[in-house]
């Protein structure tokens, strides 16, 4: 074999080893290694072993996808959030969407939850920061007293909606992004409406939670909060028996169940009792949805003062504008829970 043959053939086989090492190379790098679609949820404080043992669900090979951590130094990059894999990536494009930390949101939502706890809960469940953290924030005094709120109004901070999120939001975080949601929420025309009623921010939605609890029918709720209107304006008690049910669960346990309000229960020692007390009470007694603060802002204007439940529609109430028709409607109503036999 003559030298130029040599040199072919040595430089041939230098070809075919680049190929082969080329090829294994795009191979590892640009070819798919998802098996399915789905998100990876990566914890605040996540170091790469962790990332490595979260992914391996997702991942065909593991060594590919380790191997481009390594050029791409992932290891010192890691970011916590929530990221959709979807199925067919490369272990390069995997590694850019973590590195990158283009996470996915987390559309966010509550109710009208009651207590912190169960808000606390509600969110714990969505989002990366726990029951305890977030409670602990909700009832800060300092933040309370920073923002204008206290242990009695500060659930009327937080409007029941849909919100973005990212998932690794802290509980601090949650916490400031419900004070502007808060502020946003009472536009000026909201604004101008509760100075028409001359009732505060927080009185509106103080009444809104009596609303709230005392119908669930969104058509009624403009009449019901035109009916505590009325009382409110003419100096009435407002004698609604969901504040005395708030007041009872908070003397005997927040997790009793009362479906009927007894005679005895009227005379219950505290300010949340409006059959005593003349005025709103100290602060909501439930977290009022936006169609119950707006239909305080927005009442239906009528002449009725009485309201008893209906057991011709339930779920309503029949309106009265006297006691003596209020005491008919409310013998109907006592009577026909005699005969479900509710006691309590």
């Amino acid at each position: 074999m003559n030298l130029k043959r040599l040199y072919i053939l040595i430089f041939s086989l230098f070809l075919i080893i680049v190929g082969v090492l080329a090829f294994n190379f795009y191979n590892k790098i640009y070819t798919s290694n998802t098996t399915h679609e789905g998100y990876l949820y990566i914890p605040t404080n996540s170091e790469y072993h962790d990332v490595e043992n979260l992914i391996r669900p997702f991942l065909k090979r593991v060594k590919p996808f380790a191997f481009v951590v390594k050029i791409k130094n992932y290891s010192n990059a890691v970011k916590p959030g929530k990221y959709h894999i979807k199925e067919g990536m490369s272990s390069m494009e995997l590694v850019n969407l973590l590195r990158s930390g283009k996470q996915t949101t987390v559309n966010l939502s509550f109710n009208n939850q009651d207590t912190f706890e169960k808000l606390a809960g509600r969110i714990s469940s969505q989002i990366e920061a726990d029951s305890i953290s977030l409670l602990n924030v909700f009832n800060e005094t300092a933040f309370l007293n920073e923002s204008g709120f206290d242990i009695n109004t500060a659930l009327g901070m937080y409007i029941p909606n849909s919100y973005e999120f990212y998932w690794n939001t802290s509980a601090k975080l949650f916490r400031s992004k419900m004070f502007d949601e808060y502020h946003r929420f009472w536009n000026d025309s909201r604004i101008q409406k509760a100075k028409k009623l001359n009732l505060s921010k927080i009185e509106v939605i103080t009444l809104a939670s009596i609303v709230q609890k005392e119908t669930s029918n969104v058509r009624e709720r403009p009449i019901v909060a035109g009916l505590y209107l009325n009382r409110l304006n003419d100096q009435w008690p407002l004698q609604a028996d969901p504040t005395i049910i708030f007041a009872l669960k908070q003397q005997q346990g927040k997790d009793m169940i009362i479906k009927r309000v007894l005679k005895k229960d009227l005379d219950i020692d505290s300010p949340y009792n409006t059959y005593k007390n003349v005025g709103l009470p100290p602060g909501p007694i439930s977290m009022p949805d936006i169609s119950s603060i707006d239909a305080v802002l927005n009442p239906k204007k009528h002449d009725f003062y009485y309201m008893c439940a209906s057991i011709n529609n339930i779920g309503t109430h029949e309106f009265a504008k006297t006691l003596s028709q209020h005491h008919k409607n409310a013998s109907i109503y006592q009577n026909w829970l005699n005969k479900q036999g509710v006691n309590r």
